[in-house]
């Protein structure tokens, strides 16, 4: 996973209220157990509708998503989170989101952003026409025209993100401490490994 520092770019100025994961990546999407390539189906019944926000060329590669209240509820599917990465966003900013939602985005190196229905109006309204920036370190969102809102995050996924780090990259950061226990396991209990050699 990519550590997850700063975000800086075009944001998609989405907006929209209670955008489940249906919405997000269609169900007809499902079929595959590859990350890849759901970009293209995120989005699909907007992108439908002539003149939406996802195929306007200004935000065109944006790496970052501003939504309404209550983002990514509906079904647990981690599809949506894979579908949002592939399209190439590494943020979403939005008043609230599903539970579900933001543990697969996060478990997906995306950057989840809660900030008050305020700030997310007004972030909306510079989207329209200049960059938004997201430093994780400071936990802030900043537009050209000095705005500065603050956000939490829970501390233990803004260190996995700082560090990119997923859960197997969790785990094998403990490798060392997993190696000495497994080692003392093994000096203390050697019937264990004999028995597993014997029944190999």
């Amino acid at each position: 996973m990519e550590p997850v520092r700063a975000i800086e770019g075009r944001a998609i100025p989405f907006g929209l209220k209670n955008v489940d994961t249906d919405l997000i990546i269609p169900a007809r999407w499902l079929k595959t157990i590859s990350r890849e390539g759901l970009g293209a189906g995120a989005f699909e019944a907007v992108r439908a509708e002539p003149g939406n926000i996802f195929d306007d060329p200004r935000f065109a590669g944006a790496p970052i998503l501003i939504a309404g209240d209550n983002f990514g509820c509906g079904s647990s599917r981690e599809h949506a989170a894979w579908a949002l990465a592939d399209m190439g966003v590494r943020a979403v900013i939005a008043p609230s989101f599903s539970d579900i939602f933001s543990g697969n985005a996060f478990k997906n190196g995306i950057l989840t952003v809660a900030l008050p229905q305020d700030a997310v109006d007004r972030l909306l309204a510079v989207a329209q026409t200049d960059p938004v920036s997201i430093d994780l370190e400071s936990q802030s969102v900043t537009t050209p025209f000095q705005d500065r809102f603050s956000f939490p995050i829970d501390p233990f996924r803004k260190d996995c993100l700082l560090r990119g780090l997923d859960e197997i990259g969790l785990t094998l950061a403990r490798d060392a401490a997993i190696s000495t226990y497994e080692r003392r396991l093994d000096a203390a209990q050697p019937w264990l490994v004999r028995g597993t050699a014997l029944s190999a």
